[in-house]
């Protein structure tokens, strides 16, 4: 098994995708390694490619907000991101760029054994859960495989855009709460 400095520094070098060269940083993830809960986004916007840090943004502080509502911040939880490379213009990341770098985020989920894996969006949830995910159908649904509990929220961008999915969304951290104190999850002690 991988440590945490071999994995980021094999991904700081990486080239496996045309991502790489229009890159400032890698983005490799955020937070607390010993944590039981893994918030996965897609891939990083301008601003987490020029800090090289996941969710600074508007979309950062929001999901700081989300967070802070089912009394979690990032000293408590791990985010990381499909893809470790900005794609240009914001745009989602393609098929390819994903395979390529799927397995960087694998091996972190190894090396964080998290219970809970929340996926930031229908682009996470398609690539984590199943290929098939629909977000607005399935969000805030619980499935759970070799005893990981994954669930799909909107993503926090989306949010800013739509404010009629925030009811939803408050429901599913409130889910999200519950199944914590469900599994033992005592965030204020990570």
């Amino acid at each position: 098994m991988d440590t945490w400095q071999e994995l980021e520094q094999e991904c700081l070098r990486c080239t496996r995708c045309k991502l790489c060269s229009g890159r400032n940083n890698v983005v490799f993830g955020v937070g607390n390694k010993q944590t039981d809960i893994l918030f996965i986004g897609e891939g990083p916007g301008e601003q987490e490619d020029l800090q090289g840090v996941p969710f600074v943004g508007a979309a950062g502080k929001f999901l700081d907000d989300m967070l802070s509502i089912i009394e979690l911040d990032r000293t408590k939880v791990y985010i990381a991101n499909i893809v470790k490379c900005r794609p240009p213009h914001n745009r989602d990341p393609e098929e390819e760029e994903q395979q390529a770098c799927i397995g960087y985020l694998r091996r972190q989920i190894e090396l964080i054994q998290p219970k809970i894996i929340v996926c930031l969006g229908r682009i996470a949830a398609r690539q984590i859960i199943y290929p098939e995910y629909r977000i607005t159908r399935e969000h805030g649904q619980w499935i759970n495989r070799d005893g990981i509990w994954y669930t799909a929220i909107y993503h926090p961008s989306a949010l800013l855009r739509d404010l009629s999915k925030r009811p939803d969304t408050f429901e599913d951290l409130l889910a999200i709460r519950d199944k914590m104190r469900f599994l033992g999850i005592n965030a204020s002690a990570e």
